[in-house]
Order: C-alpha cells, then structure tokens, then sequence
C-alpha cells in the first residue's frame, strides 16, 4: 500500500500550498494536458513526452521511460506498441547487452518531435514574452525547483522535507568522441528556434570546431563537455590563440581569451549548468594568464546576458550584422582579468 501523506506537513504550509496547487492547475489546463491530444498532434500527452524524452537523450530503454515518466510498465509498453507501429519509434539491439532493446527516434519520429517542439516554443514562449524580462528568471528558477522537490519525494515517498539531490551532471576538460557533433546540433537546434538560422550559422559551428579542436594540445586552449552519463549536454571552450594570434607566452599582457561554444542542452537551462562551464572556462583564463575575455552574441538573449554579467562581463559593443545567415543585433562582452 502506498505511505499516506503526513496531515501536518501540508496544514503547516497551507499558504504556500494552495496557491501552488491553484497554480498547477490552470498550467494544466492552459498547456492543453485535460485535452486528449497534446501539443498540437493527434498523439496522448504520455506518448508526446515519450517522444521528447527519447529525442533529447538519443534513446531510451523501456525501463528507463518508465521510470522518467512516472507510469507503469504495461501503460508505457501499449503506448510504445502504438508510436512502433505508426513509425515514431524504432527498436534497436543494444551495443552492450543483446537481450536489451533500445528505443529510438525514426526520421518520421524526429519530424513530429520537431513539430512538438515548435509548437511548444511558440506558446511557452508567448507567455513568457508577457513577462518583464527579470520575471522569466523567476519562472524558469522556480518551477524548476518545484520539479526538482516532486522528483525528489517520488524517489523517497513518505518525506516531507528532502535537498535536491546532488548533480548528476559531471563537467570534464578535454577533447571526447562525438563533442564536434553534439556541439553543433545543440547549437543548430538552438539557434534556429532562437534566431531563425540555419545551415550558414550551422556549417560555421562545424568547421570552426573542427579547426580548433586538433589545437588543444598548446596550453593556451581548453574545451570542456558537462556529461549526463556519457551523453554529451553542454560544451564550452576557450580559445587562446584567434583573438591574440600568439600560442605562447602565457602570462603577457597582451593576450585576449575567446570564449566559444557555449551551450547547453535543451530542458537543462536555468539548473545552474551553464554557470558551472562558464566556471570552469573563466578559471581556466585567469589561470592561464590572459589579460581579458571576450565573447560575441546576440541581443535578445536575456538569460545569458544575466549569466555572462554576474561573471564580470560588460557589453562592449553592439551592431547590425547578417554573418550568420540571417540578421540580428551582434553583441561583444569583455571581461578583464579580476586583479
């Protein structure tokens, strides 16, 4: 029998709790959850976070989507039946265990993954847009939180009170198989909903990754992957050499740190993620001796304005520009070296 909720608890925090139960509610209602289709498919809300479950981790096992949407093994398994047979999903042996199947996109899943997505960057995204910039964060903090606490005491029924489990996310330093392509997908996915750009903005990711990449072996340059399990969701580098065209002679003055590739990967934005490569890059640069660092990009950016401020960047310039594919309003931030 499952443990009965303390009465306690919840009667000692009954003004936070009924308004966050309002709350909850009418986010429900408003993001189209009582409709018996979501996100503008003729797909069940179960089978469309299947969809986005599997598409943003590269593939899943049956076990693993049961645990991450929170249903039983028979409801999933129908629902899995139902996206195999229409063409969404495809079952492939695993590379390391034979006997376990694993669950991936087809191109007609990722379609339809990709229409889930714009329509539901289009309407969380006009809401957000009725709100002032600094209340977005707000947002964004807080529901995390209180997605992170429901996980928390799902995993631990009968607790009240429980910290948010440490991070799963490891950031490593150094070059890994696949970081040019994980790189450039998140940043093509990204931007194109961002900015509307495309295969300009994203062949300029890949051959300048594929550029900086074989330099890492000069002291001056460093990349680092932050990692859920092996699966690459955020990279950021700093590139010592193109800004300050000298690769050695660390410690001078004169040297300018690039910091490049910044991104992480979509859903695991505001969770403190970016500030923990951002981190790790500036330490690197101070470390290393350069006098400044400098970053470039776009306006309308807010959440990464806020994180590139609080690390010590000021804007230094704006302009029109179309290098990309599509015009927007560049933005360069630079950085001293803290005294």
């Amino acid at each position: 029998m499952a443990s009965q909720p303390s009465v306690s608890a919840p009667l000692a925090n009954r003004d936070a709790v009924l308004p966050i139960r309002d709350a909850s509610r009418r986010i429900v209602r408003e993001l189209g959850f009582m409709k018996p289709t979501l996100a503008g498919t003729e797909l069940p809300a179960s089978a469309v976070h299947a969809l986005i479950e599997i598409g943003n981790r590269g593939g899943l096992t049956a076990t693993e989507l049961c645990d991450r949407l929170n249903l039983e093994k028979s409801s999933v398994s129908r629902m899995l039946r139902k996206l195999i047979d229409g063409g969404d999903l495809a079952e492939v042996s695993s590379d390391t265990d034979g006997r376990s199947k694993r669950l991936t996109l087809t191109a007609q899943g990722r379609r339809t993954l990709a229409a889930i997505d714009a329509f539901a960057h289009e309407q969380v995204g006009g809401a957000l847009a009725c709100l002032p910039a600094a209340d977005r964060a707000m947002v964004v903090e807080g529901l995390r939180l209180y997605a992170d606490a429901l996980q928390a005491r799902r995993a631990t029924p009968g607790t009240e009170s429980k910290a948010t489990a440490p991070l799963a996310v490891r950031i490593e330093p150094g070059y890994r198989p696949g970081l040019i392509g994980r790189a450039v997908d998140m940043h093509a996915q990204f931007y194109a909903r961002a900015h509307g750009f495309g295969a300009v903005f994203e062949s300029r990711v890949a051959a300048g990754l594929a550029e900086f990449l074989p330099r890492l072996d000069r002291p001056c340059n460093a990349v680092w992957t932050a990692l859920d399990g092996d699966r690459i969701v955020g990279t950021i580098a700093i590139d010592g050499e193109d800004l300050s065209g000298d690769a050695h002679g660390a410690g001078s003055t004169s040297r300018i740190a690039h910091l490049r590739w910044f991104i992480v990967e979509d859903g695991r934005r505001g969770g403190g993620l970016g500030r923990r490569l951002l981190d790790e890059a500036l330490a690197f640069a101070d470390r290393t001796g350069f006098a400044e660092t400098r970053l470039w990009t776009f306006r309308g950016l807010d959440a990464a304005r806020r994180l590139y401020e609080a690390a010590g960047f000021v804007l230094a310039d704006e302009s029109p520009g179309s290098q990309w594919g599509t015009e927007v309003t560049e933005q360069s931030f630079i950085r001293p070296r803290p005294s």
